[in-house]
Protein backbone atom coordinates (compact mmCIF):
# COMPACT_ATOMS: atom_id res chain seq x y z
CA UNK A 1 0.00 0.00 0.00
CA UNK A 2 1.57 3.19 -0.71
CA UNK A 3 1.78 6.37 1.46
CA UNK A 4 -1.12 8.01 -0.04
CA UNK A 5 -3.37 4.94 -0.04
CA UNK A 6 -2.19 4.95 4.08
CA UNK A 7 -3.15 8.40 4.19
CA UNK A 8 -6.63 8.07 2.90
CA UNK A 9 -7.01 5.49 5.24
CA UNK A 10 -6.62 7.08 7.75
CA UNK A 11 -8.42 10.02 6.85
CA UNK A 12 -11.59 7.72 6.61
CA UNK A 13 -11.27 6.07 9.81
CA UNK A 14 -11.43 9.69 11.50
CA UNK A 15 -14.38 10.72 9.29
CA UNK A 16 -15.81 7.16 10.92
CA UNK A 17 -14.75 8.38 13.98
CA UNK A 18 -16.42 11.48 14.60
CA UNK A 19 -19.53 10.27 12.90
CA UNK A 20 -19.78 7.69 15.51
CA UNK A 21 -19.03 10.12 18.14
CA UNK A 22 -21.96 12.61 16.87
CA UNK A 23 -24.58 9.97 17.28
CA UNK A 24 -23.09 8.84 20.60
CA UNK A 25 -24.68 9.90 23.48
CA UNK A 26 -21.65 8.92 26.22
CA UNK A 27 -19.47 10.83 23.14
CA UNK A 28 -21.60 14.24 24.22
CA UNK A 29 -21.28 13.04 27.81
CA UNK A 30 -17.40 12.55 27.70
CA UNK A 31 -17.27 16.09 25.51
CA UNK A 32 -19.23 17.61 28.42
CA UNK A 33 -17.10 16.62 30.54
CA UNK A 34 -14.02 17.90 29.33
CA UNK A 35 -15.58 21.09 28.60
CA UNK A 36 -16.07 20.74 32.64
CA UNK A 37 -12.93 20.09 33.38
CA UNK A 38 -11.32 22.88 31.82
CA UNK A 39 -13.79 25.29 33.29
CA UNK A 40 -12.76 23.91 36.53
CA UNK A 41 -9.09 24.05 36.06
CA UNK A 42 -9.23 27.79 34.81
CA UNK A 43 -10.81 29.02 37.60
CA UNK A 44 -8.43 26.66 40.36
CA UNK A 45 -5.62 28.34 38.39
CA UNK A 46 -7.13 31.41 39.02
CA UNK A 47 -7.28 30.89 42.67
CA UNK A 48 -4.03 28.99 42.93
CA UNK A 49 -1.54 30.85 40.85
CA UNK A 50 -1.06 34.16 42.83
CA UNK A 51 -0.82 32.02 46.35
CA UNK A 52 1.76 30.11 44.22
CA UNK A 53 3.64 32.85 43.05
CA UNK A 54 3.93 34.87 46.77
CA UNK A 55 5.32 31.84 47.93
CA UNK A 56 7.96 31.25 45.50
CA UNK A 57 8.51 34.27 44.97
CA UNK A 58 11.65 34.95 46.65
CA UNK A 59 13.24 38.05 47.88
CA UNK A 60 15.20 40.53 45.44
CA UNK A 61 18.53 40.49 47.67
CA UNK A 62 18.43 36.76 47.81
CA UNK A 63 20.87 35.05 45.25
CA UNK A 64 21.29 31.72 47.29
CA UNK A 65 21.13 28.12 45.74
CA UNK A 66 17.09 27.75 46.76
CA UNK A 67 16.32 31.54 45.63
CA UNK A 68 17.70 30.47 42.54
CA UNK A 69 15.88 27.09 42.11
CA UNK A 70 12.27 29.09 43.38
CA UNK A 71 12.83 31.82 40.38
CA UNK A 72 13.08 28.76 37.90
CA UNK A 73 10.10 27.00 39.47
CA UNK A 74 8.32 29.78 38.81
CA UNK A 75 8.94 29.66 35.59
CA UNK A 76 6.59 26.42 34.99
CA UNK A 77 3.31 28.13 35.93
CA UNK A 78 1.73 28.66 32.86
CA UNK A 79 1.65 24.97 32.91
CA UNK A 80 -0.30 25.28 35.24
CA UNK A 81 -3.84 25.01 33.77
CA UNK A 82 -3.08 22.18 31.36
CA UNK A 83 -1.85 20.05 34.34
CA UNK A 84 -5.09 20.66 36.00
CA UNK A 85 -7.40 20.39 32.94
CA UNK A 86 -5.14 16.83 32.37
CA UNK A 87 -5.98 15.76 36.00
CA UNK A 88 -9.98 17.06 36.32
CA UNK A 89 -10.03 15.06 32.38
CA UNK A 90 -8.77 11.78 34.34
CA UNK A 91 -11.06 11.88 36.90
CA UNK A 92 -13.55 12.34 34.11
CA UNK A 93 -12.41 9.54 32.20
CA UNK A 94 -12.46 7.40 35.37
CA UNK A 95 -16.41 7.89 35.34
CA UNK A 96 -17.29 7.44 31.99
CA UNK A 97 -15.77 4.27 31.49
CA UNK A 98 -17.28 3.28 35.06
CA UNK A 99 -20.79 4.28 33.20
CA UNK A 100 -20.43 4.01 29.53
CA UNK A 101 -17.64 1.45 29.62
CA UNK A 102 -15.92 3.56 26.85
CA UNK A 103 -13.82 7.02 26.92
CA UNK A 104 -12.51 7.56 23.65
CA UNK A 105 -13.28 11.03 23.35
CA UNK A 106 -12.24 11.80 27.49
CA UNK A 107 -8.96 10.25 26.20
CA UNK A 108 -9.05 12.25 22.99
CA UNK A 109 -9.13 15.45 25.19
CA UNK A 110 -6.62 14.76 27.68
CA UNK A 111 -3.68 14.34 24.59
CA UNK A 112 -4.99 17.86 23.53
CA UNK A 113 -4.31 18.92 27.05
CA UNK A 114 -0.46 17.88 26.62
CA UNK A 115 -0.81 18.93 23.14
CA UNK A 116 -1.58 22.82 24.71
CA UNK A 117 1.08 22.03 27.44
CA UNK A 118 3.67 21.20 25.31
CA UNK A 119 2.90 24.98 23.19
CA UNK A 120 2.95 26.92 26.61
CA UNK A 121 6.46 25.12 27.75
CA UNK A 122 7.98 25.66 24.04
CA UNK A 123 6.66 29.39 23.60
CA UNK A 124 6.57 30.53 27.33
CA UNK A 125 9.10 28.85 29.13
CA UNK A 126 12.16 27.50 26.83
CA UNK A 127 14.21 31.08 26.82
CA UNK A 128 17.24 28.68 25.15
CA UNK A 129 17.70 29.50 21.75
CA UNK A 130 18.42 25.83 20.89
CA UNK A 131 15.53 24.48 23.41
CA UNK A 132 12.87 26.84 21.51
CA UNK A 133 13.85 25.35 18.23
CA UNK A 134 14.13 21.56 19.51
CA UNK A 135 10.31 22.50 21.04
CA UNK A 136 9.31 23.97 17.68
CA UNK A 137 9.73 21.27 15.00
CA UNK A 138 10.65 18.13 17.56
CA UNK A 139 8.26 18.62 20.54
CA UNK A 140 5.16 20.10 19.18
CA UNK A 141 4.94 17.98 16.42
CA UNK A 142 5.81 14.72 18.06
CA UNK A 143 2.33 16.07 20.33
CA UNK A 144 0.56 16.87 17.71
CA UNK A 145 0.65 13.28 16.36
CA UNK A 146 0.00 12.02 19.27
CA UNK A 147 -2.82 13.70 20.28
CA UNK A 148 -4.41 12.79 16.70
CA UNK A 149 -3.39 8.98 17.41
CA UNK A 150 -0.96 9.26 14.29
CA UNK A 151 2.24 8.44 16.32
CA UNK A 152 2.33 4.89 17.05
CA UNK A 153 1.75 4.18 13.06
CA UNK A 154 4.55 6.80 12.03
CA UNK A 155 7.30 5.28 14.57
CA UNK A 156 6.09 1.63 13.14
CA UNK A 157 7.30 2.92 9.41
CA UNK A 158 9.84 4.67 10.47
CA UNK A 159 11.16 1.71 11.79
CA UNK A 160 10.63 -0.54 9.28
CA UNK A 161 12.36 1.84 6.67
CA UNK A 162 15.51 0.59 6.26
CA UNK A 163 18.95 2.93 4.84
CA UNK A 164 21.66 0.80 3.82
CA UNK A 165 25.20 1.94 3.91
CA UNK A 166 27.57 -0.80 2.72
CA UNK A 167 26.71 -4.11 4.51
CA UNK A 168 25.09 -1.74 7.48
CA UNK A 169 21.57 -0.49 7.75
CA UNK A 170 19.93 1.64 9.35
CA UNK A 171 16.09 2.51 10.17
CA UNK A 172 14.94 5.92 9.50
CA UNK A 173 14.09 5.66 13.40
CA UNK A 174 17.35 5.06 14.90
CA UNK A 175 18.61 8.21 12.91
CA UNK A 176 16.01 10.25 13.63
CA UNK A 177 16.65 8.92 17.37
CA UNK A 178 19.98 9.53 16.98
CA UNK A 179 19.98 13.37 16.01
CA UNK A 180 17.42 13.82 18.47
CA UNK A 181 18.47 13.02 21.87
CA UNK A 182 22.32 13.34 20.43
CA UNK A 183 21.38 16.92 20.40
CA UNK A 184 19.71 16.49 23.72
CA UNK A 185 22.20 15.12 25.38
CA UNK A 186 24.86 17.53 23.80
CA UNK A 187 23.08 20.15 24.73
CA UNK A 188 22.97 18.96 28.28
CA UNK A 189 26.50 18.32 28.30
CA UNK A 190 27.64 21.39 27.41
CA UNK A 191 24.98 23.27 30.20
CA UNK A 192 26.16 20.91 33.34
CA UNK A 193 30.15 21.65 31.76
CA UNK A 194 29.52 25.74 31.82
CA UNK A 195 28.01 25.41 35.05
CA UNK A 196 30.57 22.83 36.93
CA UNK A 197 33.59 24.76 35.18
CA UNK A 198 31.81 28.31 36.66
CA UNK A 199 31.33 26.56 40.34
CA UNK A 200 35.08 24.67 40.49
CA UNK A 201 36.53 28.33 39.36
CA UNK A 202 34.88 30.19 41.95
CA UNK A 203 36.70 27.54 44.51
CA UNK A 204 39.19 30.12 45.66
CA UNK A 205 40.96 28.16 48.35
CA UNK A 206 42.24 25.87 45.57
CA UNK A 207 45.47 26.70 43.25
CA UNK A 208 44.95 28.49 40.19
CA UNK A 209 46.34 24.94 38.23
CA UNK A 210 44.25 22.77 40.15
CA UNK A 211 41.14 24.48 39.20
CA UNK A 212 41.73 24.25 35.63
CA UNK A 213 42.35 20.36 35.95
CA UNK A 214 39.05 19.88 37.91
CA UNK A 215 37.43 22.00 35.04
CA UNK A 216 39.25 19.79 32.27
CA UNK A 217 38.79 16.59 33.73
CA UNK A 218 34.89 17.69 34.67
CA UNK A 219 34.54 18.17 30.96
CA UNK A 220 36.06 15.00 29.69
CA UNK A 221 33.72 13.04 32.09
CA UNK A 222 30.63 15.19 31.24
CA UNK A 223 30.94 14.78 27.71
CA UNK A 224 32.32 11.11 27.84
CA UNK A 225 29.20 9.98 29.69
CA UNK A 226 26.81 11.67 26.93
CA UNK A 227 29.30 9.89 24.47
CA UNK A 228 28.39 6.54 26.23
CA UNK A 229 24.54 7.04 27.19
CA UNK A 230 23.94 7.94 23.91
CA UNK A 231 25.77 4.91 22.28
CA UNK A 232 23.35 2.69 24.76
CA UNK A 233 20.13 4.30 23.50
CA UNK A 234 20.92 4.29 19.98
CA UNK A 235 21.56 0.37 20.99
CA UNK A 236 24.98 -0.16 19.29
CA UNK A 237 27.12 -2.84 21.34
CA UNK A 238 29.95 -0.79 23.33
CA UNK A 239 32.11 -3.66 22.62
CA UNK A 240 32.63 -1.84 18.86
CA UNK A 241 34.43 1.04 20.91
CA UNK A 242 37.68 -1.33 21.06
CA UNK A 243 37.79 -0.97 17.64
CA UNK A 244 37.43 2.49 16.93
CA UNK A 245 39.54 2.83 19.95
CA UNK A 246 42.27 0.70 18.05
CA UNK A 247 41.91 3.22 14.77
CA UNK A 248 42.23 6.11 17.10
CA UNK A 249 45.39 5.07 18.35
CA UNK A 250 46.59 4.33 14.45
CA UNK A 251 45.67 7.37 14.08
CA UNK A 252 47.51 8.88 17.01
CA UNK A 253 50.72 6.86 15.70
CA UNK A 254 50.56 8.77 12.36
CA UNK A 255 48.69 11.76 11.76
CA UNK A 256 47.78 13.50 15.37
CA UNK A 257 51.15 12.91 16.91
CA UNK A 258 51.23 16.62 17.78
CA UNK A 259 47.47 17.01 18.88
CA UNK A 260 48.76 14.22 21.33
CA UNK A 261 51.56 15.82 22.40
CA UNK A 262 49.85 19.10 22.95
CA UNK A 263 47.00 17.35 25.05
CA UNK A 264 49.88 15.81 27.11
CA UNK A 265 51.49 18.56 27.32
CA UNK A 266 48.28 21.06 28.68
CA UNK A 267 48.40 18.28 31.02
CA UNK A 268 51.47 18.33 32.59
CA UNK A 269 51.27 22.00 32.74
CA UNK A 270 47.27 22.34 34.69
CA UNK A 271 49.17 19.56 37.04
CA UNK A 272 52.59 21.40 37.87
CA UNK A 273 51.64 24.73 37.95
CA UNK A 274 54.90 25.98 36.35
CA UNK A 275 52.68 28.50 34.12
CA UNK A 276 48.88 29.22 34.89
CA UNK A 277 46.14 31.86 33.75
CA UNK A 278 47.23 35.06 34.97
CA UNK A 279 50.70 34.94 34.52
CA UNK A 280 52.87 36.72 32.39
CA UNK A 281 55.67 34.40 30.56
CA UNK A 282 57.79 35.04 27.51
CA UNK A 283 58.85 32.32 25.26
CA UNK A 284 62.13 31.23 23.54
CA UNK A 285 60.34 32.04 20.40
CA UNK A 286 59.48 35.80 21.33
CA UNK A 287 56.57 35.39 21.91
CA UNK A 288 55.15 37.18 25.61
CA UNK A 289 52.24 38.39 27.24
CA UNK A 290 49.87 37.46 30.15
CA UNK A 291 47.97 33.99 29.71
CA UNK A 292 44.05 33.96 29.61
CA UNK A 293 43.09 30.63 28.90
CA UNK A 294 44.60 27.42 28.95
CA UNK A 295 42.87 25.05 26.70
CA UNK A 296 43.70 21.16 25.54
CA UNK A 297 45.46 21.78 22.59
CA UNK A 298 46.93 25.30 22.84
CA UNK A 299 47.57 28.05 26.15
CA UNK A 300 46.37 31.97 25.05
CA UNK A 301 48.67 34.70 25.58
CA UNK A 302 47.39 38.65 25.48
CA UNK A 303 50.04 41.03 24.74
CA UNK A 304 49.61 44.22 26.10
CA UNK A 305 48.62 45.62 22.20
CA UNK A 306 45.09 43.35 22.63
CA UNK A 307 46.42 40.78 20.33
CA UNK A 308 45.85 36.84 21.19
CA UNK A 309 48.90 34.97 20.21
CA UNK A 310 47.78 30.78 20.47
CA UNK A 311 50.77 29.08 21.76
CA UNK A 312 50.78 25.06 21.37
CA UNK A 313 50.99 23.65 25.09
CA UNK A 314 54.29 21.71 23.63
CA UNK A 315 56.30 24.90 23.59
CA UNK A 316 55.70 25.50 26.87
CA UNK A 317 57.21 21.85 27.99
CA UNK A 318 60.06 21.78 25.50
CA UNK A 319 61.48 25.38 25.10
CA UNK A 320 62.38 27.56 27.50
CA UNK A 321 59.96 30.20 29.19
CA UNK A 322 60.54 33.04 31.83
CA UNK A 323 57.57 33.30 34.04
CA UNK A 324 57.99 36.94 35.35
CA UNK A 325 54.72 35.99 37.58
CA UNK A 326 55.81 33.16 39.24
CA UNK A 327 54.91 33.16 42.89
CA UNK A 328 53.67 36.48 42.96
CA UNK A 329 57.10 37.05 43.16
CA UNK A 330 58.73 40.85 42.50
CA UNK A 331 61.26 41.89 39.57
CA UNK A 332 63.95 43.90 39.25
CA UNK A 333 64.62 46.92 36.47
CA UNK A 334 67.14 48.72 35.82
CA UNK A 335 67.40 52.84 34.78
CA UNK A 336 70.23 54.24 33.01
CA UNK A 337 71.38 58.08 33.43
CA UNK A 338 74.33 60.02 33.17
CA UNK A 339 75.49 63.36 34.79
CA UNK A 340 78.25 66.34 33.91
CA UNK A 341 81.73 65.63 35.01
CA UNK A 342 81.43 68.58 36.95
CA UNK A 343 79.38 67.55 39.50
CA UNK A 344 80.06 66.01 42.76
CA UNK A 345 79.04 62.43 41.66
CA UNK A 346 79.50 61.47 45.94
CA UNK A 347 76.13 63.22 45.64
CA UNK A 348 74.42 61.19 43.36
CA UNK A 349 73.35 57.90 44.86
CA UNK A 350 71.54 59.95 47.56
CA UNK A 351 69.83 62.21 45.81
CA UNK A 352 68.91 59.60 43.31
CA UNK A 353 67.66 57.13 45.70
CA UNK A 354 65.63 59.13 47.68
CA UNK A 355 63.96 60.32 44.88
CA UNK A 356 63.03 56.85 44.01
CA UNK A 357 62.27 55.42 46.80
CA UNK A 358 59.17 58.13 47.02
CA UNK A 359 57.27 56.06 44.04
CA UNK A 360 54.10 54.35 45.56
CA UNK A 361 55.08 51.28 43.69
CA UNK A 362 58.59 51.02 44.46
CA UNK A 363 59.23 48.09 46.52
CA UNK A 364 61.91 47.85 49.70
CA UNK A 365 62.34 44.69 49.99
CA UNK A 366 63.94 42.07 48.50
CA UNK A 367 66.04 45.44 48.58
CA UNK A 368 65.23 49.11 48.36
CA UNK A 369 66.65 51.21 45.08
CA UNK A 370 69.97 51.21 44.47
CA UNK A 371 71.74 53.91 42.50
CA UNK A 372 75.27 52.64 41.10
CA UNK A 373 78.58 53.94 39.58
CA UNK A 374 78.54 52.32 36.04
CA UNK A 375 81.20 53.80 33.75
CA UNK A 376 82.80 56.98 32.54
CA UNK A 377 81.58 57.77 29.37
CA UNK A 378 82.37 60.37 26.32
CA UNK A 379 80.60 62.90 27.10
CA UNK A 380 79.36 62.45 31.03
CA UNK A 381 79.40 59.80 34.35
CA UNK A 382 77.19 57.06 33.45
CA UNK A 383 75.10 55.41 36.40
CA UNK A 384 72.14 53.60 36.50
CA UNK A 385 69.52 52.53 39.41
CA UNK A 386 68.42 49.21 40.62
CA UNK A 387 64.45 49.34 41.58
CA UNK A 388 62.09 46.54 42.45
CA UNK A 389 58.20 46.50 41.76
CA UNK A 390 55.22 44.16 41.85
CA UNK A 391 54.21 43.13 38.22
CA UNK A 392 55.74 43.89 35.22
CA UNK A 393 57.13 47.23 33.40
CA UNK A 394 54.97 47.39 30.06
CA UNK A 395 51.35 47.88 29.41
CA UNK A 396 49.36 49.26 32.16
CA UNK A 397 52.54 50.07 34.07
CA UNK A 398 55.56 52.18 32.93
CA UNK A 399 57.72 52.13 36.07
CA UNK A 400 60.79 52.87 34.34
CA UNK A 401 59.51 55.86 32.56
CA UNK A 402 58.47 56.45 36.34
CA UNK A 403 61.42 56.57 37.81
CA UNK A 404 63.43 58.17 34.79
CA UNK A 405 61.02 61.44 35.28
CA UNK A 406 62.09 60.97 39.17
CA UNK A 407 65.73 61.02 38.41
CA UNK A 408 65.24 64.34 36.17
CA UNK A 409 63.29 66.47 38.63
CA UNK A 410 65.68 65.43 41.34
CA UNK A 411 68.66 66.32 39.06
CA UNK A 412 66.89 69.56 38.15
CA UNK A 413 66.19 70.67 42.19
CA UNK A 414 70.05 69.97 42.95
CA UNK A 415 71.14 71.90 39.84
CA UNK A 416 72.91 68.65 38.46
CA UNK A 417 73.68 69.08 34.56
CA UNK A 418 72.34 65.92 32.54
CA UNK A 419 75.13 65.95 29.77
CA UNK A 420 74.47 65.65 26.00
CA UNK A 421 77.48 64.70 23.50
CA UNK A 422 80.68 67.24 23.23
CA UNK A 423 83.14 66.98 20.80
CA UNK A 424 86.60 68.84 20.40
CA UNK A 425 87.31 69.73 17.05
CA UNK A 426 90.96 70.13 16.39
CA UNK A 427 92.09 71.80 13.17
CA UNK A 428 95.89 71.06 12.24
CA UNK A 429 97.69 73.95 10.67
CA UNK A 430 95.61 76.87 11.52
CA UNK A 431 92.34 78.44 9.90
CA UNK A 432 93.19 78.61 6.53
CA UNK A 433 94.08 82.85 5.85
CA UNK A 434 92.02 85.30 4.23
Amino acid sequence: MSLQDQALSYAQQAYDIAMKWLSSPAAWSQFGLLVLAFILAYVARKKLAPLLESLLTPKEDQTGTIAKSLRFALLFLPLLLPLLAYGFTAIGEQITRSIFGSGAVIAFGKRLFILLAARILVRDIAYDPFLKLLGKYVVIPIAALYAVGLLDPLVLFLGETKIAVGNISFSVLSIARGIIFGSILFWLGRWSNDRGAEYIRSQQQMRVPTRELATKAFELAIFGGCFLLLMNILGLNLSALAVIGGAIGVGLGFGLQKIASNFISGIILLLEGQATVGDFVELDGGEKGTIVKMMSRATILETFDGKWVVVPNEDFITTRIINWSDAGSGNRYNADFSVSYDTDINLVPDIVEKAVSSHPNILSEPFPPDCELVSFGDSGINFTVEFWVEGIDDGKNKYTSDVLFLIWNALKENDIEIPYPQRVIEIKGGLPKQ
